[in-house]
């Protein structure tokens, strides 16, 4: 029993040195103050750029009332116009999204594609896409900004980051939109899949231009044309599950003959109005690209899984175990140690997720669920890889994504 107690112990300390290097060595993953840099009047663009708008849309005729009149409104001094490729739907997106700019008035800013059945080696993402800035390109824009479809901008969204853009001499600038928190599965689940995010992908690292790191949110993301070119246009991530970070790895490595310029940080303004409708869809959403992040390798997953339970899940069951031994007699210098390692780990592995649950109107409370949080993420990274490994791969608006 001691031996196992020592054992117990030394997996605590473990656990209690990795988050000390996490929040200590890590980015500062835990911060939310990575904001877009604001542009004073000086530095506004004296001639604004020309700026395409490329929104893939699949079966997204339930948001597009939410999203594209704002898009379409935009309050932007230069040339602006907005392409919508229509993925493949069976719900009349394309119809529905030429009916919505026609109520605004909006009509002369809008051009809706059509696209083709994708062609093997595409995701259908990628694939839309491609469609659109081909599109676009064809007035020669100097700036093109991918958006998904529930993403809701507000009316000086292009002009921020045009004017961010410009006067930082960023290639790249994405702004993480705030993601729709509704259901208690929402608070439980949504802020801890950013903070992961910011874990994996620590932002100031990401925007440091002398560190490997590369990050970008899909949901918004203002590439430079001439860097995205450079790059290898989107043909470059056309197989990509996780095509946001892929273009920003491919930006920061080609976006210019030294390396290009990211930039991603968090938004308040620029939101998501997706709604998750339980458990079952959030799980489908992390796990058609949880795998494909660890390169669908074998390997990779056994770490990963292994560190997820070391480091999130243990600290709290060694807590509960160091107090049980403690109560039940047992010898008290490695139970001791047991609970207070473990109550140490779990302590700082709470605090860290509290900047993100704030962000995220949650109560502070739910960060002692982290450990169980943890758990689900586990699984539905362990279900991603069995989706992958089966041929059948996740699921995601109606289409199978990253089966073998």
């Amino acid at each position: 029993m001691t031996i196992l107690l020592w054992l117990g112990a030394a997996l605590s300390l473990a656990a209690l040195g990795a988050w000390l290097v996490l929040l200590l060595a890590r980015g500062g993953f835990w911060r939310t103050d990575v904001r877009l840099p604001v542009s004073d009047a000086a530095a506004q663009p004296s001639e604004w750029p020309s700026l395409a708008i490329v929104v893939p849309a699949r079966n997204e005729s339930e948001v597009l009332p939410h999203t594209l009149p704002a898009l379409l409104a935009q309050d932007y001094p230069g040339e602006l116009h907005v392409y919508l490729v229509d993925d493949e739907s069976d719900d009349a997106t394309a119809d529905f999204a030429r009916t919505l700019a026609d109520q605004v008035d909006d009509a002369d800013r809008l051009t809706v594609i059509r696209n083709k059945p994708r062609p093997a080696g595409w995701m259908g993402k990628t694939w839309a896409m491609h469609a659109g800035v081909n599109a676009a390109l064809g007035s020669r824009p100097e700036f093109i900004l991918l958006t998904d479809a529930d993403i809701r901008h507000p009316p000086n969204s292009a002009r921020t980051l045009l004017a961010a853009a410009r006067a930082n001499d960023f290639d790249l600038v994405s702004q993480m939109a705030m993601l729709r928190v509704a259901s208690r599965w929402d608070h439980l689940l949504i802020p801890a899949f950013v903070m992961f995010f910011g874990m994996i992908f620590p932002f100031r690292w990401s925007n440091d231009p002398k560190r490997g790191t590369a990050a970008a949110a899909g949901g918004c993301v203002l590439v430079r044309a001439d860097a995205l070119a450079r790059a290898g246009g989107v043909a470059s991530i056309a197989g990509a599950v996780i095509d946001d970070c892929a273009l920003a790895r491919r930006i920061k490595d080609h976006g210019r003959p030294h390396g290009g310029r990211t930039w991603l940080g968090l938004s308040r303004e620029v939101r998501s109005v997706r709604r998750y409708r339980g458990l079952a869809e959030i799980w489908s959403m992390v796990a058609r690209s949880a795998f494909a992040q660890l390169d669908h390798s074998a390997w990779r997953l056994v770490g990963t899984v292994i560190g997820l339970l070391l480091v999130f899940v243990w600290p709290p069951v060694a807590t509960i175990l160091g107090a049980v031994a403690l109560a039940s007699g047992a010898a008290i210098a490695p139970a001791a140690l047991l609970l207070a390692s473990g109550l140490a780990a779990w302590g700082l592995m709470t605090a860290s997720q509290v900047p993100m649950l704030r962000w995220y109107g949650t109560p502070a409370p739910v960060g002692l669920a982290l450990p169980f949080t943890a758990a689900l993420y586990t699984l539905m990274t362990i279900d991603s890889a069995r989706l992958h490994w089966s041929g059948e791969g996740g699921r995601w608006r109606g289409r199978r994504v990253g089966g073998r």
